[in-house]
């Protein structure tokens, strides 16, 4: 029997009661006017909340082998909402909580070494360490009511990202060309919520697109994810078609397989239900968009990631069929690829790219947008330019790990190519 998930349950609660039992005590200090009923209540909710979390975590640990991988993933996607929830205020709660022990500690070991008394006058003011504390409780609020938003409201607020690209060597015949960019959707995580899909759709279709462009990651980790789905999507429209391209999680790579060959069936039956929906595939290949005599190159390259993300793309075998001169989009799932092997290397002009979510969290204010992704991603959302060469990357439509978007709104990419 492998005694490693039962280690991992045993660390977890251990963490989960040491946290809930210097919060509790931080509660205490603040010393609200209860009866002893409420108070009683107030305890044994207060003290229900880790066993429960303690016992869904091991549910989904020593059972996760009988469940699919898809409704897995949903039952993960909620524990880890409800743990957020319910943790990161705590951790801010007992960051107050300690400084305000420090700043006891510290005023008890001087009044100590100083022989000092305390003044009759002070016993009926509020300590400090009663402000700081009461500070950390209102603190705590404000992730506590962020992520109730991001789970309720955040991660369904879809909106339309509008870009104006101007090129130099774009065809005049494609001035005023629209395209619209959609990535990871993460199908897998709208099961519970298959009306929001619709509204994706009903969205996509209202911009009268040119082109649709996905670049990868449509399900969380397996091809069934797609099916209920195919009807709605299949609702997509473009003028000039619709092109995709595969993400990480497209490949089965987060799953245990009994066969390679069983994992190869899946990415075959998701490509399979790719060209359903209407999608042509670019798996390392590239496909001429025409308009009358005058047309442009897409490429689309396999998912090329750094580790531990799986690195299947082949930039030069999917432009071998490319005119050298003529004007170039490039769809790569993830977008460290736009610095290994586009900018400066080749004569691209625009690459679109997705993978990153923006974290599902950042903070946007006109002019300015962060994501804590960016400590990982030097271009993690938007647009950027080297040169005379652009670069679009989408935060995404859907979410996984954790089931909201906070200040990081799931968005439906509005490209449209301008003549310089």
């Amino acid at each position: 029997m492998r005694s490693s998930p039962y280690i991992a349950i045993i660390i977890f609660s251990l963490i989960i009661f040491i946290i809930d039992f210097y919060s509790f005590k931080g509660l205490k200090k603040i010393n609200l006017k209860l009866t002893k009923q409420v108070k009683k209540i107030l305890f044994f909710i207060y003290w229900s909340i880790p066993l429960l979390i303690i016992i869904a975590l091991s549910v989904m640990i020593l059972f996760r082998q009988n469940v699919s991988p898809e409704y897995a993933m949903i039952y993960f996607n909620y524990f880890s909402g409800t743990f957020l929830l319910l943790y990161i205020p705590r951790l801010l709660f007992i960051v107050f909580n300690f400084l305000d022990d420090i700043f006891h500690f510290t005023k008890f070991s001087y009044i100590k070494l100083k022989n000092l008394k305390s003044n009759n006058s002070e016993k009926n003011k509020i300590s400090r360490s009663t402000f700081l504390t009461r500070v950390g409780f209102i603190m705590a609020g404000i992730p506590f009511i962020s992520i109730i938003y991001g789970i309720g409201w955040g991660r369904f607020n879809f909106i339309v990202r509008k870009s104006n690209l101007f090129f130099k060597n774009l065809p005049n015949e494609f001035n005023g060309f629209k395209i619209v960019q959609i990535s990871d959707f993460h199908l897998g995580s709208f099961l519970s919520s298959k009306d929001k899909v619709e509204e994706i759709v009903e969205l996509v279709n209202e911009q009268n697109p040119d082109l649709i462009l996905f670049t990868g990651d449509l399900v969380n980790n397996v091809a069934s994810e797609v099916e209920p789905f195919i009807p709605t999507l299949s609702k997509l429209k473009a003028k000039y078609g619709m092109y995709s391209i595969l993400g990480n999680h497209d490949y089965g790579e987060y799953v245990h397989w009994n066969t390679i060959e069983k994992k190869n069936e899946n990415l075959a039956q998701l490509i399979k239900y790719e060209e359903q929906i209407g999608f042509k595939m670019l798996l390392n290949s590239s496909a001429n968009i025409s308009f009358g005599e005058a047309s442009f190159s897409l490429i689309g390259v396999e998912n090329w990631g750094l580790p531990p993300f799986p690195q299947y793309g082949n930039l030069n075998k999917a432009l071998e069929n490319v005119n050298d001169n003529s004007f170039k989009i490039l769809m790569s799932h993830d977008p460290t690829h736009w610095d290994a092997e586009v900018t400066n290397k080749t004569n691209i002009d625009l690459t679109l790219s997705g993978h990153t979510h923006g974290a599902q969290f950042g903070i946007e204010i006109p002019g300015w947008r962060w994501s804590p992704v960016n400590l990982r991603y030097k271009q993690w959302g938007g647009i950027y330019k080297n040169n005379n060469q652009m670069f679009n990357v989408n935060t995404g439509i859907g979410f996984i790990g954790f089931p909201g978007r906070i200040g990081m709104p799931p968005e439906v990419g509005l490209i449209t190519l301008r003549k310089i």
